[in-house]
């Protein structure tokens, strides 16, 4: 029962975790890299300080290109409907965030065919309003991204640290399996070694007795 006990604990931990952050909002920082003639993700979160006060809000996009000076107005998401308002973006954005709500807390968009003109910093403004029983709070908050666009995809260091974590894990995962099997093996070896030494020591009481008994009959006659 204690094995068991033990085996179940961290189960449901994961599965109180999982319930706890289900539907919880983690602001993630963008990507910076994208590669020539491929699509990317420009990310932008902005999580509510209070999640269970209904709102509504907008998000606007600007880009200032490598070189200049001044941002240009490019993207609007209102009443879940957007615009592209830079004709260096016609056909070329899209909304990746929130979906079918006013409510929105993910501002991400979607850059198609990503040119080497691409480069430069990006500006996401979000402007919320938080609707309270008898009055309107307003807030806002703004993301800077500084976008580099390369001819071939280049791992970071973050990805490569990623991926030996990962074997890592696996390996330490398998020999923690592999010393469990082995306890249990010697677990259930011991047992079963005891349980015959018990059974021996029975049936020897039992053949003593019997030949007792035996004795006695003997005498009798």
């Amino acid at each position: 029962m204690s094995a068991v006990r033990l085996l179940c604990v961290p189960v449901l931990l994961c599965l109180t975790h999982a319930w706890l952050c289900h539907g919880a909002c983690v602001e993630v920082d963008s990507d910076t890299e994208a590669v020539a003639g491929k699509g990317f993700k420009l990310g932008c979160i902005s999580c509510k300080m209070r999640g269970e006060v209904p709102a509504y809000a907008t998000v606007d996009w600007w880009f200032k290109a490598r070189g200049e000076w001044e941002f240009t107005h490019i993207f609007s998401y209102a009443d879940m409907s957007s615009d592209i308002l830079d004709e260096r973006f016609d056909d070329r954005l899209a909304w990746n965030g929130s979906k079918k709500t006013d409510d929105v807390q993910d501002g991400s968009i979607y850059i198609l065919n990503v040119t080497f003109n691409d480069t430069g910093t990006y500006r996401c403004f979000f402007d919320r309003i938080l609707v309270f029983p008898y009055y309107e709070y307003h807030t806002n908050a703004t993301k800077f991204i500084t976008l580099n666009v390369v001819g071939h995809a280049s791992r970071s260091m973050a990805s490569i640290l990623s991926e030996v974590m990962m074997y890592v894990s696996i390996i330490g995962l398998q020999l923690w399996l592999l010393v469990e099997m082995i306890y249990c093996y010697r677990k259930i070896s011991a047992a079963g070694e005891e349980a015959l030494r018990e059974s021996e020591a029975e049936y020897l009481a039992i053949t003593s007795e019997s030949k007792g008994n035996c004795a006695g009959v003997a005498v009798t006659e």
